[in-house]
């Protein structure tokens, strides 16, 4: 379930940031992403806290990223790091 959720936002042509909306890595992420001038629809922020599998999401990013942390940033299948990155 986990894989289906992240590799169905990881798309071409879309920003995607997987966050914890309470973490403050995450919202200061999320405030410079939003700063960019997207087109409208390719940026989106998925919360990885609102479908309950929290443990099996970070666990499928870590074999992607090689961190379980918060946030991640893709651009297409590419991830590009997170906050301090």
């Amino acid at each position: 379930m986990a894989q289906v959720f992240v590799n169905s936002k990881i798309q071409p042509g879309k920003v995607v940031m997987f966050i914890k909306p309470t973490y403050p890595y995450c919202r200061r992420t999320q405030e410079i992403l939003s700063q960019l001038p997207f087109k409208q629809g390719p940026l989106e922020f998925a919360d990885i806290t609102a479908n309950g599998n929290i443990n099996e999401i970070q666990d499928y990013l870590q074999q992607l990223t090689g961190a379980r942390t918060v946030p991640w940033v893709f651009i297409g299948k590419e991830c590009i790091g997170g906050c301090t990155d």
